[in-house]
C-alpha cells in the first residue's frame, strides 16, 4: 500500500464525490488532511469518514476558491496547524452547461473562476511553502472533456483544458525545486450527478466506454494517491486519463 505517512495533503472540493474519496484515501495512507469546501457544514460527512480511520487527522476550512484572500487563509490554516503542505489536490469544480449561443456571460465567468482560477490561486499559495521545504506534489483534477471537448460544455471544457496547460507550465517551473505537478482527467464517474441520469441515458453512455461501466470515485482517488506519493517521483507534467477506455 502506498505510504503517505507524515505528509500533509490539502484537498479542495472535499465535501463529496471525487474530492471526498481523495481525502479519505489519503487519510487511510497516513496523511494529515486539510479539507476545503465552500462551507464547513458541507465537510462534516468527510470529517466523520476520516475520524473513523484509526489515527487519522484532518482540519476543516472554508473558502470561495476564486477569491485570493480566502484561498490564502486556507493555506495559512494548513501551515499553522501542521507546519507544511506536501500535497495539493485541486478538485473544486462546477458546471453551467448550455449551448454557446445561449450561454450567459456569467455562466462562463463562474465556471472559469471556480474550475481554473482556483487552481491558479491554490497553486500560487502553496508554492512558497513547498519551495521552502524543497518538495511537494500537485495533483489537478481535470476531465476528458478538456481533451475531447463536448457540445454544450464550452465553458467547462475550456476550464479543464486550461488546467492541463497550466499544469504543464507549472511542472516546468517548479521541477528544479523538486515539486511535481500532474493532472488526472476522469471520464464518467459515478456521483450524485450521474445517479440522476435516466437508466436509458446511463446505458447509452456506458456503451461508449470500453469497460462498459462508470468509474468509482475511489478509482480516481487511488490515482491521486499514486501521483502524490514518492512512487511517482519521476512523473511530472503528465495527464493521466482515467475513463475506462472511453477515449482511446
Amino acid at each position: 500500500m502506498t505510504d503517505l505517512k507524515d505528509k500533509v495533503a490539502l484537498v479542495t472540493g472535499a465535501s463529496r464525490g471525487i474530492g471526498q474519496a481523495v481525502a479519505v484515501a489519503m487519510a487511510k495512507r497516513g496523511a494529515k488532511v486539510v479539507l476545503s469546501a465552500s462551507t464547513l457544514d458541507n465537510l462534516r460527512e468527510t470529517e466523520a469518514l476520516i475520524k473513523a480511520i484509526s489515527g487519522a487527522e484532518c482540519v476543516l476550512t472554508k473558502a470561495n476558491v476564486s477569491i485570493a484572500d480566502e484561498v490564502n487563509e486556507v493555506v495559512k490554516i494548513a501551515i499553522d496547524t501542521y507546519g507544511k503542505v506536501d500535497i495539493l489536490v485541486n478538485n473544486a469544480g462546477t458546471t453551467r452547461d448550455n449551448l454557446i449561443a445561449l450561454m450567459p456571460e456569467k455562466d462562463w465567468d463562474d465556471v472559469l473562476s471556480t474550475n481554473l482560477k482556483s487552481v491558479f490561486l491554490f497553486t500560487k499559495a502553496c508554492t512558497k511553502p513547498m519551495v521552502k521545504q524543497r518538495g511537494g506534489a500537485i495533483v489537478n483534477i481535470a476531465s476528458v472533456v478538456g481533451i475531447t471537448g463536448n457540445a454544450g460544455q464550452a465553458n467547462y471544457a475550456a476550464s479543464k483544458a486550461g488546467i492541463i496547460g497550466f499544469t504543464k507550465s507549472v511542472a516546468k517551473e517548479l521541477a528544479k525545486r523538486n515539486i511535481r505537478a500532474n493532472v488526472i482527467a476522469p471520464g464518467f464517474i459515478r456521483t450524485r450527478m450521474t445517479d440522476q441520469l435516466s437508466s436509458d441515458l446511463q446505458d447509452k453512455v456506458k456503451d461508449q466506454i470500453a469497460l462498459k461501466r462508470f468509474g468509482e470515485p475511489t478509482e480516481i482517488a487511488e490515482a491521486a494517491v499514486f501521483l502524490a506519493s514518492d512512487a511517482a517521483g519521476y512523473i511530472t507534467g503528465q495527464t493521466l486519463v482515467v475513463d475506462g477506455g472511453m477515449v482511446i
